[in-house]
């Protein structure tokens, strides 16, 4: 039996709650068990001087964690972030730009913060299937103002955890369970079931091809479960 009495197969409860901050209409909050991401979506004028005269715009995300988030206090990273954080931010834009078609967004940047409030396991995929539907909030705002002509979104995004946990293959790891991993992968794909990234590692005992193969299916049915969420809460 699970940590929090799930079968292997299924994501913990994942609701996603639109429009969270005032002063922002692409925002939403997101939690998945635990796990509760506040992702925001801002657009500014300005691309990053490599784009210019490229015609196209960019998008990049910013993640961050607040001190108390974890069961023991994390300093707040005010100069200098981790090479963690950098790892995962960079994850999150890879991850979202893969489903935006640049040329369309204009030359434009939109930023994705992802701020986590209580991490629980699985941050950084909350943080991606959240950023998703923040991002395509306000680009529908880009559109019914006119800002846009185009919709620049090809595909759906979300990414859900998977790993081997006592040589079971489990969805969507909790802490007890990510800590306890032989291994442990983050899978994100497109609503098509295409790969966009994998990051896979084993603690310290390896795994086979068949195992493999049951992490990824596992993590379908997982991302099929995401995508549904989002087709309805941008739906309404």
């Amino acid at each position: 039996m699970r940590h929090d009495q799930r079968e292997n197969k299924e994501i913990r409860e994942t609701t996603i709650q639109t429009n969270f901050l005032h002063h922002n209409q692409a925002s939403i909050l997101i939690k998945m068990g635990n796990t509760t991401v506040l992702c925001a979506a801002s657009v500014s004028d300005t691309i990053p001087p490599f784009l210019l005269g490229k015609n196209q715009g960019w998008v990049t995300a910013e993640y961050s964690m607040l001190p108390s988030s974890t069961r023991v206090r994390n300093s707040r990273e005010r100069t200098k972030i981790s090479g963690r954080t950098q790892e995962i931010q960079r994850l999150i834009g890879r991850s979202l730009r893969a489903v935006i078609d640049l040329e369309k967004l204009g030359e434009r940047t939109i930023t994705i913060d992802c701020d986590v409030l209580e991490a629980d396991g699985g941050t950084r995929t909350a943080s991606i299937t959240g950023g998703f539907v923040a991002l395509a909030l306000l680009i529908k705002e880009l559109l019914s103002s006119g800002e846009i002509e185009h919709n620049p979104i090809i595909a759906k995004c979300s990414a859900i955890s998977v790993g081997l946990v006592n040589d079971e293959v489990l969805l969507d790891l909790c802490y007890e369970e990510d800590y306890a991993a032989a291994v442990d992968m983050n899978i994100v794909m497109n609503d098509n079931f295409e790969f966009i990234e994998i990051q896979g590692t084993a603690e310290g005992k390896t795994f086979s091809q068949e195992k493999l193969n049951q992490m990824i299916e596992l993590a379908k049915i997982g991302i099929r479960r995401l995508s549904q969420l989002q087709n309805d809460v941008l739906i309404n």
